[in-house]
């Protein structure tokens, strides 16, 4: 009889391997080496991707339990029920080390003369203060209500923070609840003490008594409930009498607001008859049931709170500043869309900046030789010059699609408006497919002049959103090569057509062939046995058939270097399957989100960039697109960069055939990848400044410069 995949000891489970990735960004806001202001933020960004594990996949989970409770994972052989007890079981510990983790971090915060204060501790200033905020500020925007009888219980939306208290009058108990207004601040600064806050919640705690003073108060607790937002703009049919899908999603997202409780956070520990009240209103169970003792349950506060020291003090408490650079292959000053139609350009963010492909955009709606611009949008940031620049070359009569992707999570809303301000400036907006988000990051710009018809197409991994492009690791390919620029043509012709079925020379483009063109490469290499060579740089790995494929090629002796910020459900180094595998994981001060192939070496070698991680949803149920880079000088750019996270000792984590992750051994000259890409822009910047030739490419090169040595 045939063993089953996950009894073979290869593979574990995504969520528990997502989990592992949260815990390696709290090892960050562990990390006494990072510098306090950003340990504080690391504490923020865990807590943010915990509030969307549950929402997103515990919610998913949550559902597959109710509706088909004999569902099997592929990859550990568990139910979704068994997978809710072993998340719940995994994540308690990871609120017992983010409370340790805040608590030093405010002990050295308040060092630094930047206090979080309990009432308790409060002075008779600082307690007259925080009465009068109370009174004056607070109180008239308050909204209590009691649950009885007479009183329904209301409906609470998610990650809002609450106030509960359980009440006594008269031999009768009932439940007082106080949500925490949004109009008012998340942290109350106390006059005349620079640094020194109370948060808004631990007030309306304290003043609780005085809200309910009717009643007998006999315990408190703040807490917030996180709502299943896991919303399936397919699981109901919508005909055209039902309006367009704009109309649609908003629909969904009024739906999201409502929908069932997965987990309940509580500030302080409460009985066990409190208690009952949380399980029987929300229907949860003890193990939905959260505590954190010392950090709060909302911590977004964290990226401004450095904004209450003197600059000279903050600075020293934050990473060193960095601005994105000038890019490598485009000398200051001259224009992107010139400079593609002589060769290939890669820009690599957000060690180089994302302007210049702005102003290439916005130089392209003021080109009288361009013809068209088309554009797949999946996220954009609040404020986006993309959009002005779209708009603008729409009104100067220029042909504009735009493919917007409304499903984006969590991005829903900002997309319809972006949509609506596009439309209204002429351009031509698509939705994309019913049952395929388009994940897929391509521009195309068509220019006609003398030569006839030219193609400058742009391929990334990473959004065109202006913000997280200084925050994100990500590669974008803009190149005047005509098959690409064909290609592009025909994708977009297909998108509008709805056709998923399209035939393409050069892109791969999923769900139609990349996952077939992927494994085909693979299979190049299994063929050469121990002289093949697969590296991989992405962000999650759940696909079962890549996964058996890379097992394919480690017990065939192909080398299989993978980096993979996060999860991974192929685990390394397990005898008879994946000993030729190795899996390392950076987690550092810019989020890694750039995907990058690598098959073979040498002259064999194949190259692509992708919008697309090797994850089932990827594969089959996105458009996605993988891009070949056939320019030698873009290669050995892009070589730089996996070369640097290859020998990271200083943040890489190394995945152990267990599932558990392990530092690097300690060396007398630790390397920084994120570090030295940021010092190879800034180097490469000066020497452009200085002579406008473009520097030649190479780690070692800029590694021998870097410590003195010799070429």
């Amino acid at each position: 009889m045939t063993q089953a995949i996950w009894e073979q000891g290869y593979t574990q489970n995504r969520e528990l391997s997502w989990l592992q990735f949260n815990a390696r960004v709290l090892a960050e806001a562990e990390d006494e080496s990072v510098p306090l202001l950003e340990r504080l933020k690391f504490l923020s960004i865990f807590t943010s991707n915990l509030d969307e594990f549950f929402m997103i996949r515990v919610g998913s989970l949550d559902d597959m339990a109710a509706v088909d409770k004999n569902h099997i994972d592929n990859k550990s052989g568990m139910t979704a029920r068994e997978q809710l007890r072993r998340i719940y079981t995994a994540v308690e510990p990871l609120y017992e080390r983010r409370d340790a983790a805040f608590s030093d971090v405010e002990r050295r915060l308040r060092g630094e003369s930047l206090c979080r204060l309990h009432i308790s501790e409060l002075d008779a200033a600082g307690q007259k203060y925080i009465k009068h905020y109370f009174k004056n500020v607070m109180a008239p925007v308050l909204s209590p209500q009691i649950v009885d009888s007479h009183h329904p219980f209301p409906h609470l939306e998610g990650k809002v923070l609450h106030i509960a208290a359980l009440l006594a009058h008269k031999k009768n108990e009932r439940l007082g609840l106080l949500p925490v207004p949004a109009s008012l601040p998340a942290l109350v600064f106390l006059p005349g003490q620079p640094g020194q806050y109370v948060p808004v919640e631990d007030i309306l705690l304290e003043y609780a008594d005085h809200v309910f003073e009717m009643y007998d108060v006999l315990e408190k607790t703040v807490f917030c409930v996180t709502r299943n937002a896991d919303i399936n703009p397919d699981d109901e049919t919508f005909g055209a009498e039902e309006g367009d899908f704009r109309k649609r999603m908003e629909k969904l997202l009024r739906q999201r607001r409502r929908m069932a409780v997965v987990r309940v956070e509580l500030n302080r520990p409460i009985s066990d008859h409190f208690k009952e009240y949380f399980r029987t209103r929300f229907e949860v169970t003890d193990a939905q049931i959260f505590l954190s003792r010392r950090a709060p349950l909302k911590m977004a506060y964290a990226f401004s709170l450095g904004e209450h020291l003197p600059e000279k003090q903050r600075a020293a408490l934050s990473d060193p500043p960095f601005t994105p650079q000038q890019p490598g292959m485009l000398p200051a000053g001259q224009s992107l869309l010139k400079a593609a139609l002589k060769k290939d350009i890669l820009l690599s963010y957000p060690y180089e900046t994302m302007e210049p492909f702005l102003q290439m955009i916005r130089e392209a709606a003021g080109d009288p030789h361009v013809v068209s611009i088309r554009i797949t949008i999946y996220r954009l940031a609040r404020k986006a010059k993309l959009v002005e620049y779209l708009c603008a070359a729409a009104e100067n009569g220029k042909d504009v699609t735009v493919l917007i992707e409304l499903r984006a999570r969590f991005d829903e809303q900002n997309n319809i408006d972006w949509s609506e301000r596009l439309e209204e400036a002429g351009c031509k907006i698509i939705y994309g497919f019913e049952d395929y988000k388009v994940h897929s990051k391509i521009c195309l710009i068509t220019r006609q002049d003398r030569a006839g018809l030219r193609y400058i197409t742009q391929v990334g991994t990473g959004n065109y959103n202006e913000k997280t492009a200084a925050q994100y690791t990500d590669v974008s390919l803009i190149t005047s090569n005509e098959h690409i620029g064909m290609d592009a043509g025909a994708f977009f012709n297909n998108m509008a057509l709805g056709n998923l079925e399209g035939k393409y020379e050069r892109l791969l483009v999923a769900p139609n062939s990349f996952k077939d063109h992927i494994l085909a490469l693979m299979d190049e290499q299994i063929a050469k046995g121990g002289e093949g060579y697969i590296l991989l740089k992405f962000n999650s790995l759940t696909d079962i058939d890549v996964i058996e494929k890379l097992r394919q090629a480690s017990c065939a002796g192909v080398r299989v270097e993978m980096i993979v910020r996060g999860i991974c459900c192929l685990l390394p180094g397990v005898k008879g399957h994946t000993e030729n595998v190795s899996v390392t994981s950076i987690v550092g001060r810019f989020l890694e989100h750039s995907r990058i192939f690598v098959f073979g070496r040498g002259a064999d070698e194949k190259m692509y960039i992708s919008s697309a991680d090797l994850m089932t949803r990827n594969t089959e149920r996105r458009v996605e697109i993988a891009c070949p880079i056939d320019s030698q000088e873009v290669r050995a750019r892009l070589h730089d960069i996996l070369y640097a996270m290859q020998h990271d000792t200083v943040k890489a984590r190394v995945l152990q055939p267990d599932g558990t992750y392990c530092k690097k051994p300690a060396v007398p000259d630790p390397v920084c990848a994120q570090a030295l890409l940021m010092q190879q822009a800034i180097s490469e910047a000066h020497q452009q400044s200085a002579n406008p030739a473009p520097p030649a490419p190479g780690w070692k090169k800029f590694l021998h410069h870097l410590f003195g040595g010799e070429d």
